[in-house]
């Protein structure tokens, strides 16, 4: 026996097992840090890349459908309104014009605009600020139910139009009338999950910040005289872009209404 041949073949093949077993620490090496990066919690990516929020509502954990159809304004309900000549009746669009137009102190005061509504629009308690459109000088508002608003519904909408004075010339006005929770309540996604959505599709960027995260009502088909509203969380992020999280299911909704994968 040749022991020079013998001792390079047991050197190749203790080469080749060390080989293998580096190869195999390797793949458990990288496989044990995979598994602690899959078990960092949401909190603790969003921390990581200075992604922040404000206080997140924790107590809501079930919620119900509602349904609800379109208001027809009467002319009984028209005729009480004073200072105003109304334009239509009988519809489910109320269009009216001030005689008088009427001062708005400040439109985004909850108290001023609550006072306004209150006073001079049918229902007008049952609506809430939602932005202000400078080009046009329209004040949008959008109707609550349940003291949560009803989000971006054609529906359930209130455009007060203002002068050079900011006063209140003129308005348009729908609403939903009949409004009533299904019976049956579901769990919904908490708020940190919805959250969660937004930073696995990449709509959060590092140093964000989710300054807004309420829960309200989408009408995922909507231009229709019954509607059913679903539960859905309303995020803003860094103050100005919106995004609407459906709480059951957990997707997004777009400006369309379509709910995203």
């Amino acid at each position: 026996m040749d022991w020079s041949k013998t001792k390079t073949i047991f050197i190749i093949t203790f080469l080749i097992l060390d080989l293998f077993l580096g190869y195999q620490f390797m793949q458990k090496r990288s496989s044990s840090q995979l598994d602690v990066i899959l078990e960092t919690t949401i909190e603790e990516q969003l921390e990581a890349n200075g992604i922040t929020y404000v206080e997140i509502p924790k107590e809501i954990t079930k919620a119900s459908y509602v349904s609800g159809k379109s208001k027809i304004f009467t002319r009984e309900e028209t005729e009480k309104l004073t200072n105003q000549k109304v334009t239509t009746s009988n519809q489910p669009v109320l269009q009216a014009t001030f005689v008088q137009p009427v001062s708005l102190a400040n439109f985004k005061d909850p108290y001023s605009l609550n006072e306004f509504l209150q006073q001079n629009i049918i229902g007008g308690k049952n609506y809430a600020f939602w932005s202000f459109d400078e080009k046009s000088q329209t004040i949008i508002c959008f109707q609550k139910y349940g003291n949560k608003m009803i989000y971006k519904n054609v529906s359930s909408m209130l455009l007060l139009h203002l002068n050079d004075k900011k006063e209140v010339v003129s308005y348009e006005q729908t609403m939903l009338d009949d409004l009533e929770k299904y019976e049956k309540k579901q769990d919904i996604i908490p708020a940190i999950k919805a959250i969660e959505t937004l930073y696995k599709k990449d709509y959060l960027k590092p140093g964000d910040r989710v300054t807004t995260i309420e829960l309200g009502y989408y009408a995922l088909v909507q231009f229709t005289a019954s509607q059913v509203l679903t539960p859905t969380w309303h995020i803003v992020v860094n103050g100005k872009k919106d995004y609407f999280i459906h709480a059951f299911e957990g997707q997004i909704i777009n400006d369309e209404g379509k709910v995203l994968e």
